[in-house]
C-alpha cells in the first residue's frame, strides 16, 4: 500500500487541473498546501446529500478518501454547540469544495508579493494556499471570528509551515493596520459587501467573495476598486458558502394563527425553479429571501423579509391539485413582491447572470444592475 497523504495531494491536484479554467499556479498551490493537514480526525462530508462521519482512528481509509474527494467537509456545527458525530445541526464551519476553492483562487488571480486580506479562516487550508502564491515577500491577513477555529487553524497552519497573520474578530471590519490590500478573499457567503474591504483595497485592486442574494442561486462576485472610492464588477460563477455570521438573516416567527390564505395562479415552482438570471432580479428588486421545500406531497416556497422576522410567506403546491395558495404572515405581500420581480425579468427577455453586475458606492451603497452601471434595479418597502 502506498503513502495515502502523496497519493491523496496527487489526486486531487490532477482532479483540480482537469476542471476547466484553472491554471498551474492554482494546481501547484494544491500540491504546496496538502489537505489533510487541514481537516479534523473527526468531521463528515455529505456525498448524495447523506451525511457521512468521517474518524481517523476508527477507520482511516474512509477518512482519507474523503479527504481528497472532491466532497466539501463540514468541521463545525451550530457554532461548536454539537458534536460533529451526529451530523446533524446548522453547519457552520467547513473545509470547502476542492473545485469551488479552486475557482474563487482563479478569480482572485493573487500575484507574487500581493498583499491579501482573507474573511474567514476556517480551518487555515484557503490561507495556505494563498500563501503558497503570494510567496515570502508577500503578506496574507486573515481574520476568524470564532475564537476556537482561529486556534485550531493557527495550529493546522504551523505544522504545515506556513505564516500569515491570523486574527480573530468581525471579518466586515476588516483589518485597516495592514491595509491597503492588492485582493479581499472572502470565504463566507455574504448578502451585503462591507465598505471596509473597499476602503481597504488599493484602487485596480480585486474583492471576491460567494454572493448569497436570498433567492435561488447564489453566485461569485468578482468586483474591481476605482480611484474614487467605488468597486465595479460581475458574477463569473456560482459558490455556495456558509453566511457571515454578522449578514445572518434573523429567524422567522412562528405561525400564531393570525395568517391568511390567499389563493396564487402561479405554481410555486416557477418562483422555486426560476433560472439564475431571475433569481438576481428577484433579489434585487425585493431584497427578500426564499427558499424551497420538496415534500412527500407537496412543493413549497418559503419566503421571508430577512429584516423582519414577523413577515414571511408560503407558497404551496399540493400532488394532485391544480391551485396552489399562499399563507401570508405579516403586512408585507412577499409573494406578490416576487411574483411582480419575476414578470419584470421575463418582459426584459429573461437575461441571464452574465448580464448582470454590482457597483459599491463611495457612500457604501450596493447596487444591482442588468447590462450597464447606469440601469440599476432598485426596490421600496411598502409604505417608504
Amino acid at each position: 500500500m502506498g503513502d495515502p497523504a502523496s497519493e491523496g495531494v496527487e489526486r486531487l491536484a490532477q482532479y483540480v487541473e482537469g476542471l476547466d479554467g484553472n491554471p498551474a499556479w492554482v494546481v501547484n498551490a494544491f500540491r504546496a498546501a496538502p489537505r489533510h493537514l487541514f481537516v479534523p480526525d473527526v468531521a463528515f462530508a455529505t456525498p448524495d446529500d447523506v451525511p457521512v462521519v468521517i474518524d481517523r482512528d476508527a477507520d482511516p481509509g474512509t477518512w482519507w478518501d474523503t479527504v481528497y474527494s472532491k466532497e466539501p467537509i463540514i468541521t463545525q456545527l451550530d457554532d461548536g454547540a454539537t458534536d460533529l458525530r451526529t451530523a446533524v445541526g446548522a453547519y457552520t464551519s467547513s473545509s470547502s469544495a476542492p473545485a469551488t476553492v479552486a475557482e474563487l483562487l482563479r478569480v482572485l488571480d493573487p500575484e507574487l508579493g500581493d498583499g491579501v486580506l482573507e474573511i474567514g479562516t476556517g480551518t487555515g487550508w484557503t490561507a495556505a494556499l494563498l500563501s503558497h502564491v503570494v510567496g515570502e515577500h508577500g503578506r496574507v491577513t486573515s481574520i476568524e471570528v470564532d475564537a476556537s477555529v482561529a486556534e485550531q487553524a493557527a495550529k493546522n497552519l504551523g505544522d504545515a509551515g506556513f505564516h500569515p497573520v491570523l486574527l480573530v474578530g468581525d471579518g466586515a471590519d476588516g483589518y485597516p493596520h495592514s491595509a491597503p490590500y492588492d485582493r479581499v478573499h472572502v470565504t463566507c457567503g455574504i448578502r451585503r459587501v462591507p465598505y471596509a474591504w473597499v476602503e481597504q483595497c488599493r484602487p485596480g485592486g480585486v474583492i471576491v467573495a460567494p454572493f448569497s442574494p436570498g433567492v435561488g442561486e447564489e453566485f461569485v462576485l468578482r468586483l474591481r476598486v476605482s480611484r474614487d472610492g467605488t468597486a465595479l464588477g460581475r458574477f463569473p460563477g456560482f459558490a455556495y458558502y456558509m453566511r457571515m455570521r454578522c449578514q445572518r438573516p434573523i429567524s422567522h416567527v412562528p405561525d400564531d394563527g393570525t395568517g391568511r390564505y390567499v389563493p396564487t395562479a402561479v405554481h410555486p415552482r416557477t418562483i422555486g425553479l426560476a433560472p439564475p438570471g431571475a433569481d438576481l432580479a428577484m433579489s434585487a428588486l425585493t431584497g427578500l429571501h426564499a427558499h424551497v421545500s420538496r415534500e412527500e406531497d407537496r412543493f413549497v416556497v418559503y419566503v421571508r423579509d430577512p429584516d423582519h422576522a414577523g413577515r414571511w410567506a408560503a407558497a404551496t403546491h399540493r400532488r394532485g391539485s391544480r391551485d396552489h395558495e399562499v399563507y401570508q404572515m405579516g403586512d408585507r405581500p412577499l409573494w406578490e413582491e416576487l411574483l411582480d420581480a419575476y414578470f419584470r425579468w421575463v418582459s426584459w427577455g429573461e437575461p441571464g447572470p452574465e448580464r448582470f453586475g454590482m457597483t459599491v458606492t463611495s457612500g457604501g451603497e450596493q447596487l444591482i444592475w442588468l447590462d450597464t452601471p447606469e440601469r440599476v434595479l432598485r426596490y421600496d418597502l411598502p409604505g417608504q
